[in-house]
């Protein structure tokens, strides 16, 4: 709290921008004194009934006096906020401190009176309930634990932005005013309507971007070829179904299309409403576009130019500027160094970027940070998903170069209910806000699958132009904590296509079990050794023999379905000498029947170079991830699915890589005709795509029968590893899905000392910002919630230790306690089992002989635990991730290999049970070998027990527990350390705002 001597500073700190419910935005500021001009404009513009409800009386104008007290704060016990778009107030909110009767006071009261003025033109867009957001915040910081409000009756709009906040309320009526009371303190209640506001704000804004009736192509070439020119052929051959502009300052007065394009000099210039802008010209002119668009009232801004933060510092405040400037607007930017935007949807067809074909639409959604990775994967499954199987496409991509503004979570939060997009991947760099990107996930991946690799997880600085926040955490823990919230994480780009075509085109597996069946014994033991690799649980594979018919397939595909024991089935498959195309088509249509009848269980096909067949096999209409019908895409003429031409080999088959055998010839794939809207006929796509013939129609023998709707595609793969750990990826989401239905809880432990910890805490750190606790300060504190740390007594001399032991009774262990020499036995610094004085001292003596005096040494005496197996427990509070829990075995083979295990905190019972299985090494607390199995259940309660120490007091930045030996019965805890610290800064738990620039 500001102290008498500085409660009038200026609090830059409270300044923020956000995401209003249409998806616009605006900047939330303190009042000042140089506002009073402001202020009243705002006033103006406020009806007559809006001022009734704020002052209960007819108010139709700001006296001076009314001025100085609205603009003069002690942002202390008075307080006011405003909401600004364009530099203009559009609402103001302000509190006042009050003491018993309501009269105004001074700390240490804690409750206020509150009141909102909303313009009417933007009263709907949700600018209230953020700025009660806001100034809640506010009041906890300068120590208000309560808000008061006087609402008259008729005013509905503002009696339900105070219900509908979460907060613990009492309400009251009393002279014809409704007296509304709240506490201010965030409730499970309140944080859900936060979160749940923000993500329709958030949604809403990327959705303003994907879905614009009107684009403008800002620095369109008056000839053909240039970024600006492209881009603009790109969005008219697509067939984009709004208005289009071109936009260039050298155009003649004069002109007024380009190609049949309307063209202006200006956005000012053209005859109605823009709701994006796609903006092309140099960096140096960015700035007088983006006045001119805001002026205009356009919606959002789409940055391909560079020059940015992806050229040096220079460039890193030309960013920021840009960024300030557009939000001053309420636009939102995706970019600057951005690839673009596509949106395949019929209703809407617009490709805003820089890739020359239209992809094929789809039911996945694309993101990639960078312009390259994105080319890349747009390519790709045009290959695979397009290109030769017709229907596996993109929904929506989003290329957001340097990530200024719009970044992976906004699309998150767009992803989540859209209903055109089944399967998410993400190519990211960076993540600015680890904290918020998990909660996303977490959210998401219960709906639907969320694929994600990660660029630049070794170099450990994030790429040019990306502005992130630092974490401490190795990439290895910043990934299983992805997993822990249900993200599918890959290494690779292939691995990115591979595991999405599966869950596009499949329904989930409800287990591990795999049956194998093909025609060839060597790619079935190929496929039963992956299975193995991935911890899936194979049956042994079916040989069919080369010579089995397509008949055949379908009946052991039909058996295999049928069978209770069966999760998924993956089919392998060689050519069959003299068929031909013919023959691909026949076992393609066989599979697909045989998978249709049983919808419910996944089946993929491992091949090699049958490209009649992997075509055949993608001739279907839908590509939900569930079982059952699922939403389909445009519909497709009959005959005019994706096919290669008779005896053509495919480039990449029905979800396999533009790969081809050693020596086999490489062809690209032939171009489909595509269907627009329902009722329109086929029209001709681009390269591939839009704008280019379709290719020759096959044969009518070897054209299999068109898939029944609503029947799934069946992915397949050149080389049984890929197959495989993209089925070993969907069996371990889903997974994640039922276990993420239940997701346990946290215990309450009626042993635990919250308030004793507390004080203890809190003293401690009056003595400096930060500390290490010593022994007997660390055994208090862990104590108070339940955690025994085994009595070691030092021993400098061999007398103390002689007198050491005798205090703890023999058997007894000496231990060197030097950094050096802890936790490291290997090296010889531990003596154990010392039965008397006698082993103790000669004992002494070897550790002072073999590592140096006492005082280098440190030398403790402990009492011999039971034996068992050493494990550790550490938790860590990372500024951008989080609190994190992490476990494994003791020892330098597990610090080698990195065999830790890792959650996030608060950790459920069932987060604790899963924790200590999830390393590698988790048989040898299970019995392995014989031994006895460890107290798993001991175990588990010391791991809930140190997240709850961590979680209830954030100034406790850092536990080890090492070693803790777990035992057949009980567990005993050998060292500790805690580290405390004043807590590092959430975000997650204040108002919602848009990242600082």
């Amino acid at each position: 709290m500001q102290t008498s001597s500085d409660r009038h500073e200026y609090p830059a700190h409270w300044e923020a921008d956000v995401v209003l419910r249409d998806g616009g935005t605006a900047r939330v500021r303190p009042i000042t004194v140089d506002d009073a001009e402001r202020l009243v404009s705002f006033y103006e513009q406020v009806s007559d009934e809006s001022k009734y409800y704020r002052f209960f009386a007819p108010y139709p104008r700001l006296s001076a006096k009314d001025v100085h007290r609205f603009t003069h704060h002690d942002f202390v016990d008075r307080v006011g906020l405003a909401a600004t778009i364009g530099g203009e107030f559009i609402a103001t909110v302000r509190y006042d401190r009050i003491g018993a009767g309501g009269t105004p006071a001074t700390a240490p009261a804690d409750e206020a009176e509150v009141a909102f003025l909303v313009q009417d033109a933007h009263q709907g867009r949700g600018v209230a309930s953020a700025l009660l957001e806001h100034i809640a915040a506010v009041a906890r910081e300068r120590g208000i634990r309560r808000f008061a409000a006087e609402v008259l009756p008729a005013n509905t709009k503002m009696i339900k932005v105070f219900m509908d906040a979460g907060y613990t309320q009492k309400r009251s009526f009393e002279d014809g005013v409704v007296r509304l009371e709240f506490g201010l303190e965030p409730t499970d209640r309140s944080l859900a309507v936060q979160y749940g506001r923000e993500q329709r704000a958030e949604a809403r804004s990327v959705q303003r971007l994907l879905q614009p009736g009107s684009v403008a192509v800002v620095g369109t070439g008056r000839a053909p070829g240039g970024v600006g020119r492209s881009i603009l052929d790109n969005i008219r051959d697509a067939g984009y179904t709004g208005r289009l502009y071109a936009v260039n300052r050298a155009f003649p007065e004069e002109q007024k299309t380009l190609d049949g394009v309307p063209a202006c000099r200006s956005v000012r210039d053209i005859d109605g409403p823009v709701d994006l802008a796609v903006v092309t010209v140099p960096a140096a002119h960015v700035p007088d576009v983006v006045a001119e668009c805001g002026e205009h009232g356009v919606q959002g801004l789409v940055v391909i130019s560079a020059g940015y933060a992806d050229s040096g510092p220079e460039g890193r405040e030309r960013q920021r500027a840009l960024v300030r400037q557009a939000r001053t607007y309420g636009m939102r930017i995706i970019g600057p160094n951005a690839f673009g935007i596509v949106n395949t949807s019929p209703d809407v067809r617009l490709n805003a970027s820089l890739a020359p074909e239209m992809p094929r639409p789809g039911r996945i959604g694309l993101f990639a940070q960078s312009g390259a990775i994105g080319i890349a994967l747009l390519s790709r499954l045009h290959r695979r998903g397009g290109g030769v199987t017709g229907h596996t496409g993109v929904s929506t991509f989003v290329s957001s170069g340097n990530r200024a503004d719009v970044s992976g979570n906004d699309v998150l939060q767009y992803w989540y209910d859209d209903p055109d997009t089944d399967v998410a991947l993400m190519y990211l760099e960076s993540i600015g806000n680890p904290r918020k990107f998990t909660r996303l996930a977490r959210r998401t991946a219960a709906a639907k699958p969320l694929v994600v690799v990660q660029g630049a997880r070794h170099g450990g600085v994030a790429p040019q132009g990306h502005a992130v926040r630092a974490t401490r955490l190795p990439h290895a823990t910043v990934s299983a904590l992805l997993r822990q919230a249900g993200v599918i994480r890959v290494d690779t780009i292939t691995e990115l296509v591979d595991a999405g075509l599966l869950l596009a085109r499949q329904p989930l597996p409800t287990g591990p079990r795999v049956a194998i069946l093909g025609n060839s014994e060597s790619l079935g033991l190929l496929t039963y050794d992956a299975c193995l690799s991935e911890g899936l649980r194979p049956q042994p594979p079916l040989d069919l023999t080369t010579a089995a018919s397509a008949d055949d397939f379908h009946a052991a595909l039909a058996r295999a379905l049928a069978d209770d024991t069966c999760d998924a089935v993956v089919v392998t498959a060689i050519p069959t000498v003299g068929e031909g195309a013919a023959g691909d088509a026949a076992l393609a249509e066989a599979l697909r029947s045989a998978a249709a009848a049983v919808p419910t269980k996944p089946v993929l096909v491992v091949h090699v170079e049958l490209g009649g067949l992997a075509e055949a096999l993608s001739a279907a209409t839908s590509t939900a991830p569930q079982a059952g019908p699922a939403p389909t895409t445009a519909p497709t003429a009959p005959g005019t699915a994706a096919q290669a031409a008779p005896g053509a080999p495919s480039d990449a088959a029905a979800g396999s890589a533009a790969e081809t055998a050693p020596g086999a010839p490489s062809k690209a794939a032939p171009s489909s005709p595509v269907r627009g809207a329902a009722g329109a006929a086929p029209h001709a796509i681009h390269g591939g795509a839009a704008g280019a013939s379709a290719s020759p129609p096959p044969s009518p023998s070897v054209v299999p029968a068109p898939a029944p709707a609503g029947a799934h595609l069946i992915p397949a793969y050149p080389a049984a590893e890929r197959a495989v750990r993209a089925l070993g990826e969907a069996v371990a989401y889903a997974q994640w899905r039922r276990e993420a239905a239940d997701p346990g809880k946290v215990p309450e432990y009626e042993d635990i000392d919250e308030k004793g910890a507390a004080e203890q805490i809190a003293g401690l750190l009056a003595r400096g910002q930060g500390l290490t606790l010593g022994d007997r300060e660390t055994c208090d504190l862990l104590g108070r919630y339940g955690v025994h740390v085994h009595r070691a007594l030092p021993a400098p001399t061999p007398d103390d230790a002689a007198a050491a032991a005798r205090t703890l009774g023999y058997p007894v262990a000496l231990k060197a306690t030097a950094p050096h020499l802890r936790h490291r036995a290997d090296l010889g610094g531990v003596r154990l089992d010392l039965a008397d004085e006698e082993q103790l001292r000669r004992a002494y003596a070897e550790l002072t002989e073999l590592f140096g005096k006492p005082a280098e040494l440190r030398p403790v005496v402990q009492g011999m635990a039971p034996r068992g197996v050493d494990t550790v427990v550490r938790a860590v509070i990372d500024p951008a991730a989080g609190a994190v829990l992490s476990f494994g075995l003791a020892g330098a083979a597990t610090q080698l290999l990195g065999d830790m295990a890792h959650r996030l905190i608060p950790v459920t019972d069932r987060d604790a049970t899963s924790l200590i299985r999830s390393i590698r090494t988790a048989p040898l607390l299970f019995g392995w070998r014989g031994s006895a199995p460890v107290d798993s259940a001991a175990l588990e309660e010391l791991l809930l027990r140190v997240s709850r120490l961590v979680d209830d007091h954030p100034e406790v930045v850092a536990v080890t527990l090492e070693p803790v030996v777990v035992a057949p019965h009980g567990l005993s805890v050998l060292g500790a350390s805690v580290r405390l610290a004043p807590p590092p800064a959430r975000d997650d738990l204040g108002p919602r705002t848009m990242p600082a620039y």
